[in-house]
């Protein structure tokens, strides 16, 4: 297991479909205000739920190159599970499946939904906004960055570029242009 949402299945990574889950660093509140460790929590969930043999249908494959799927256990739904288990949210931007779900284990105070959480996507978009931006090295503002999808550069203004960090110690770099992002063997990013 990864995290609540995602794990792997010998070398392929499974995200599962219409669901977001805490991250593993992420913590909520009980109802007297305490620290819990959801985001572990949620993962214990997912391990408990997917012990056995899992079988997954693919639907998509994200932008990190995870197959997003709905995984089955014993012929239990595994994503509907989570949700209804509140150890998990839907994740109604991108697919409404679990939506009615979810609504019930709000109603009936499980899990997450025992006292305060954040949504994950928020959560994830404040530890983005709060890492100092990285500047490029003599103007050099394209980003190659490497993922599950391959070499790829994003440019300036592009959907990616902003949240798209460049680890160098991990062989990803700066471009000056195109052509030598190109010419090194990197492709354009979609967005």
């Amino acid at each position: 297991m990864i995290d609540g949402d995602t794990f792997s299945i010998g070398d392929v990574r499974i995200r599962l479909y219409g669901i977001d889950a805490p991250e593993l660093s992420q913590s909520c509140f009980d109802m007297r205000g305490r620290s819990w460790s959801c985001g572990q929590w949620s993962k214990a969930v997912l391990e408990n739920l997917a012990s056995g043999t899992v079988r997954c249908v693919a639907r998509d494959t994200d932008r990190y190159g995870r197959t997003v799927a709905v995984c089955a256990s014993e012929a239990e739904d595994i994503n509907a599970a989570m949700v209804a288990a509140g150890a998990a949210y839907a994740y109604a931007k991108y697919a409404r499946d679990y939506v009615a779900l979810e609504a019930v284990a709000r109603t009936e105070g499980q899990g997450l939904w025992r006292a305060g959480s954040e949504m994950p996507a928020k959560y994830r978009a404040e530890k983005r906004d709060a890492q100092p931006a990285q500047t490029p090295p003599d103007s050099c503002a394209i980003k190659g960055n490497i993922s599950g999808s391959g070499k790829l550069y994003h440019l300036p203004g592009g959907r990616w570029y902003g949240e798209t960090r460049i680890n160098e110690a991990q062989g990803e770099r700066w471009f000056c242009s195109e052509t030598e992002a190109r010419a090194a063997g990197w492709r354009k990013a979609q967005g």
